[in-house]
């Protein structure tokens, strides 16, 4: 069930860049695969390379973004996610069950490209690179945040105790 929903989301991806699917599906649906091991292991390749395209497309499409636009790149990645959201919607009208993984899909591309993910694919440092922190400097650096938030959370619980006894 997981493979064919797997094929599903595969199928309506390439649909929706405008690929016809309908000769793929009889070499690589869920049933043709089950039955011819040399084709699982085909298909494994041709998902290995589908990801591995649809990484290198997507950083770069977003590279490029955020470049263009620099500050202004958060606008972008709202419009274009508000505008994906509304499409599969538009698309699953009837169905909304079916709009569910479409849906995650975008949801997970737009954290993904966000501020958070950024930060976290950034190289780690070393004598080559020692402008970008490591994984236990972001760590600690969130951490400080973290702490930084709490002391202004009794600050302000605080203050307003303070108000109420008054």
């Amino acid at each position: 069930m997981f493979v064919e929903t797997l094929w599903k989301v595969w199928t309506e991806l390439l649909d929706v860049l405008g690929l016809d699917v309908s000769n793929l599906s009889q070499y690589f649906s869920p049933a043709s695969v089950s039955s011819s091991p040399a084709r699982a292991l085909l298909l494994v390749g041709v998902v290995l390379l589908a990801y591995w395209f649809l990484s290198l497309t997507l950083g770069f499409t977003f590279s490029v973004l955020h470049v263009v636009f620099g500050r202004f790149f958060w606008i972008v990645r709202v419009v274009l996610f508000s505008m994906s959201c509304v499409y599969i919607l538009h698309k699953y009208e009837g169905e909304p069950e079916n709009a569910v993984l479409p849906l995650c899909f975008v949801v997970a591309v737009y954290f993904m490209t966000g501020p958070m993910g950024f930060y976290w694919r950034s190289s780690p440092s070393g004598p080559s690179n020692p402008s970008n922190p490591s994984v236990e400097e972001k760590l600690e650096h969130l951490e400080k945040q973290v702490r930084l938030l709490n002391i202004r959370l009794n600050r302000v619980l605080e203050s307003l105790d303070r108000s109420k006894d008054k």
